[in-house]
């Protein structure tokens, strides 16, 4: 788990009321909102008691065909519509393509065991939990659990049904353990295999950042993962994976089959724009290569664990073309490290509004045309800029001690010095403390 030693202010902070009672109204307005739209028949069943369209019929209806014994249909888009069209019971206007790798018919053929609305169900139950864990786990507070429910990222995860808390959970739960557990660190990462476009980033910081165990585990299990999905559906699925690549890219990437208002990436700024494929490639892996250049040197340098943690769930989501709303909820990650990161050592000015109106912009998508969710991942970039620069320049000096963070606040030469001269002497005092128990 994280360290506890960054923590002594932190276990004694409370939420400022109005901040507490904001998030227990927006709990209370999302599931008020859920509750009606299901009443209404606007989510999961509609009035005449058919199951409604969403994402999560595009894994439901795989895993019934993985159980029939053709996985690799699912990417064949004409074949993959007819078994959504069977799934539901109806027809529907427009698709919802397999585009994830063999290795998540592991987790579909489960779903598909059980009915649509009960799997539907299950799928929300499992991983949400898991999500707010990671969220509680990170900010060592039960405040965790109440922000992670109030978080506005977590409604339009759960109105279609997607894999947006299982994302998070995974990265969360990685960035936690990596210190003390890195194997199981490794293992959440190699479990994230399953959207490989949010992953691309952690085998570069985890070489960077000299994380061998965690690298290797993260490798063997996503190996295993992949060997384990050839023995259940077939080498073959794998080659039909692959040869649907193009296609998948083709149609979301170069036609525009989604709207580029709902692709939260630098991509689909430059497609918004009226900016061709090329302009638009460009562009991105320009600004990708950048960031993760960045992103690379931060863990290869002394800078506080939690800054670092912060910036690769951040650059996560910066350095992917291809990215919806409901995988904003691993936004929330940054934003607890951030929180973590202001309650034990103080906020920066403005650090908190800034925090907050990136959850308003996450909150207002709905209401707007425009790529939001990507300005709020650069609202919460740049607040982890300032952090790394006031570090970086010894105002708010965040160094690392035998691997636990500590906060260094700025101050005068002889509060410095004596700083240094009490971790000097820690480990003979923790040795006499040790014999003196012995």
């Amino acid at each position: 788990m994280l360290s506890e030693a960054s923590f002594a202010v932190h276990r004694s902070f409370q939420l400022p009321r109005p901040v507490e009672l904001l998030c227990f109204g927006l709990c209370i307005a999302q599931c008020v909102y859920l509750l009606a739209s299901l009443i209404a028949g606007s989510w999961i069943v509609d009035p005449g008691g058919q199951q409604i369209a969403t994402d999560f019929v595009n894994v439901w209806a795989s895993g019934r065909q993985a159980l029939a014994g053709d996985p690799a249909a699912a990417y064949d888009a004409a074949l993959h519509k007819q078994a959504e069209v069977a799934a539901l019971g109806h027809s529907f206007s427009g698709e919802y393509p397999w585009i994830y790798p063999p290795t998540f018919f592991l987790i579909a053929t489960l779903l598909a065991m059980v009915p649509f609305v009960p799997a539907y169900a299950a799928w929300m139950a499992i991983t949400f939990p898991a999500y707010v864990a990671g969220m509680r786990a990170i900010l060592a507070h039960r405040a965790g659990v109440l922000l992670a429910c109030a978080y506005p990222g977590i409604l339009s995860n759960i109105i279609v049904g997607q894999n947006g808390f299982a994302t998070a959970a995974l990265i969360g739960w990685a960035l936690i353990v990596l210190k003390r557990r890195p194997m199981l660190a490794g293992c959440c990462v190699g479990l994230l295999s399953f959207k490989p476009h949010l992953g691309v980033l952690f085998p570069l910081v985890l070489v960077f950042g000299r994380h061998w165990r965690a690298l290797a585990a993260a490798a063997g299990t996503t190996v295993l993962l992949a060997l384990a999905s050839c023995f259940a559906f077939g080498i073959e699925t794998w080659h039909a994976f692959f040869q649907s690549l193009p296609v998948a890219s083709q149609a979301a990437l170069a036609d525009g089959r989604a709207d580029w208002a709902k692709l939260q990436s630098v991509f689909a700024v430059v497609r918004l724009m009226g900016g061709g494929a090329s302009l638009a490639w460009a562009v991105h892996l320009s600004f990708a290569a950048a960031t993760a250049v960045v992103l690379c040197a931060l863990w290869d340098s002394k800078i506080n664990y939690e800054l670092k943690a912060a910036a690769l769930a951040t650059c996560t989501l910066l350095v992917t073309p291809y990215l919806f709303l409901y995988d904003l909820v691993v936004l929330a990650v940054p934003m607890a490290f951030l929180l973590r990161i202001g309650w034990s050592s103080g906020f920066l000015p403005g650090e908190l509004p800034a925090i907050a109106f990136a959850s308003l912009l996450v909150l207002i998508f709905p209401l707007v045309t425009a790529p939001v969710g990507l300005a709020a991942i650069l609202v919460v970039a740049l607040l982890i800029a300032i952090r790394v620069h006031h570090a970086a320049s010894g105002t708010d000096e965040l160094l690392e001690y035998q691997g636990e963070p500590a906060l260094v606040r700025s101050g005068a030469a002889a509060d410095r010095a004596l700083l240094t001269a009490l971790c000097a002497a820690r480990p003979a005092c923790d040795k006499r403390q040790s014999e003196s128990g012995a």
